[in-house]
């Protein structure tokens, strides 16, 4: 395959990957700020996410048995941390799911946060795994090559 499909095929799944709704603004905005001195950059972000979030998963999951009722305030600050973390990749559903967690706490609904968090950890592992994909594809495709380039700044 030549590097111009290669590269055809990595913008068409990134365009998946917002049609959908998995992604928002926030992950174009994190690939503005890549460039030649550090071209991995948002695949480093978005590992990084993944391998801070997975803590906060685990002691969400704590939070939820430890208690019955389980302590909502502990909840909903570990949600907005976890939200916090999501944001900054464009996780557009995670987040929308994170929101309808703190909903619940805030409503004191210990079910509907069960119900919600486990619809978050799919929608967290659904996206994991495109995200994986499509950053397989992008090493695969290789460096865009630049029409011109400027030396000045």
């Amino acid at each position: 395959m030549d590097r111009n499909q290669s590269h055809r095929q990595v913008a068409a799944m990134k365009q998946s990957l917002f049609d959908q709704g998995l992604l928002d603004e926030q992950f174009t905005q994190l690939e503005e700020l890549q460039d030649d001195a550090n071209p991995n950059f948002v695949e480093e972000v978005v590992t990084l996410h993944y391998r801070d979030s997975s803590r906060l998963i685990s002691n969400i999951e704590q939070a939820l048995r430890e208690r019955n009722p389980p302590d909502f305030n502990k909840l909903d600050t570990l949600m907005h941390q976890f939200i916090g973390s999501s944001s900054s990749i464009g996780a557009k559903k995670v987040k929308a799911e994170c929101n309808m967690f703190r909903g619940y706490c805030n409503a004191g609904n210990a079910e509907g946060c069960m119900k919600s968090f486990q619809q978050m950890k799919k929608e967290y592992a659904a996206l994991r795994k495109k995200l994986e994909a499509y950053f397989q594809l992008v090493r695969q495709a290789g460096p865009l090559e630049r029409a011109c380039r400027s030396n000045s700044k």
